[in-house]
C-alpha cells in the first residue's frame, strides 16, 4: 500500500461537495461552505494524497480550489467533459454525486494529469472584472433594445440606467489597467498582445487570467484547448462534420466577437477569411478558422516574446 498512490475525487455542487478517495474506498460529504471546505482539507491532508481533482464547474469549486492550495494540497482542476468520456470509456453509464466523484478519482488514477497552478490574487480579480463587465455588456444590449422599442415616454428612465451602466463600465476598465499596471510581468504581456492587429483590451486580459498557458504549448495544443481545433467524427468510410470542442468557452467567445471587427480589416485574416467564404465554406466555419490563425499567432508571440510582425502572420 505504500507505493500505491492516492487520489481523491470531488464532485462539487452549489451546497455540497461528495468525496470518493481511491483506492481506499473511503467516501465522505461536506458542505460546501467555508466550515465544510475546512473540514474537508483537513481529512484529505491527512491521507497525504499524491492528487486531489475537482472538475471545473464555473465558479462552485473556486473556493475549495483556493483553500486547497493554501493548504499545499495536490490540486488538479478537471475538465467535467474529460472526466465524463473517461467513465462511459469504462462503461459506466449511470450518474450520481457517489459515482462521479468515484469516476474523478479513477480519471486520476489512471491518466495521471498534471497540477494545476492557481492563479495569483490578482489574476483572479482581472477574471472576476471580467465577468462582470460582460455582464454589464449584456444589461446595456438589453436596455438599448428596450429603447427601441418602448415609447417614448419612458425613456428617460431607460437612458438613466444606459448612463449607469456606462459609469460602471469606465469605472471596471480603470481598475483593470491599474491591476495589470501593478505587475512588470503583465504590463509587458499587456503590451505585447495589445500590438497584435485585432487584439484589444478585452481580449488581451481574458487571454491573461482565462489562458495562462498561451506561450507554454504549441499551436494544436492551444487551440485544442480553447477549443477552436476540429475534431473529427470518421467511422469507416463515413465521414462525419468536423466540430470544434473545448474548455476555455469564455476565451472562445471573447475570441469570437474580437473576430467579427478583425474579418474586416485584418490585414491576414481578412484574406483568408474571404478566401474560404469564395470557395463555399459557411461564414462560421471560416471565423473559427481565422480565430485559430489568430491564436497560434498570440501563441508564438507570447512564446518568443516577441511583439506583432506581419510577416509571422
Amino acid at each position: 500500500m505504500n507505493n500505491t498512490e492516492i487520489n481523491v475525487g470531488i464532485d462539487t455542487s452549489s451546497t455540497q461537495l461528495d468525496i470518493y478517495v481511491r483506492p481506499t474506498g473511503q467516501f465522505f460529504s461536506v458542505k460546501n461552505d467555508t466550515a465544510g471546505i475546512k473540514e474537508a482539507v483537513k481529512q484529505i491532508q491527512s491521507l497525504k494524497p499524491n492528487r486531489v481533482l475537482i472538475e471545473s464547474t464555473g465558479r462552485l469549486e473556486l473556493e475549495f480550489v483556493r483553500a486547497a492550495h493554501k493548504a499545499g494540497l495536490p490540486i488538479v482542476v478537471c475538465n467535467p467533459g474529460n472526466v465524463r468520456n473517461f467513465a462511459k470509456s469504462s462503461g459506466r453509464m449511470a450518474k450520481t454525486d457517489k459515482l462521479d466523484a468515484m469516476d474523478i478519482a479513477h480519471f486520476g488514477e489512471a491518466l495521471k494529469p498534471r497540477l494545476s497552478s492557481i492563479k495569483p490574487e490578482k489574476l483572479r480579480a482581472i477574471s472576476d472584472f471580467l465577468v462582470v463587465r460582460s455582464q454589464c455588456l449584456e444589461m446595456s444590449t438589453m436596455q438599448k433594445n428596450r429603447l427601441k422599442r418602448m415609447p417614448k415616454t419612458v425613456h428617460k428612465p431607460i437612458q438613466a440606467i444606459l448612463n449607469t451602466i456606462k459609469k460602471e463600465l469606465l469605472s471596471i476598465d480603470k481598475q483593470l489597467d491599474k491591476l495589470v499596471d501593478s505587475v512588470a510581468e503583465w504590463r509587458q504581456k499587456h503590451d505585447l498582445l495589445l500590438s497584435a492587429k485585432g487584439v484589444g483590451n478585452v481580449l488581451a486580459y481574458t487571454l491573461m487570467s482565462e489562458l495562462p498557458e498561451l506561450g507554454s504549448l504549441n499551436r494544436k495544443e492551444i487551440a485544442a484547448l480553447v477549443g477552436v481545433a476540429p475534431m473529427n467524427r470518421d467511422s469507416g468510410s463515413y465521414q462525419g462534420k468536423r466540430y470544434i470542442r473545448g474548455d476555455r468557452h469564455r476565451v472562445r467567445t471573447v475570441l469570437f466577437v474580437s473576430m467579427m471587427s478583425a474579418i474586416q480589416c485584418h490585414p491576414k485574416l481578412k484574406p483568408m477569411y474571404e478566401r474560404m467564404v469564395t470557395a463555399g465554406k459557411p461564414k462560421k466555419v471560416a471565423i473559427v478558422a481565422c480565430m485559430r490563425k489568430q491564436l497560434t499567432i498570440l501563441n508564438t508571440m507570447v512564446k518568443n516574446g516577441t511583439y506583432w510582425d506581419e510577416k509571422m502572420a
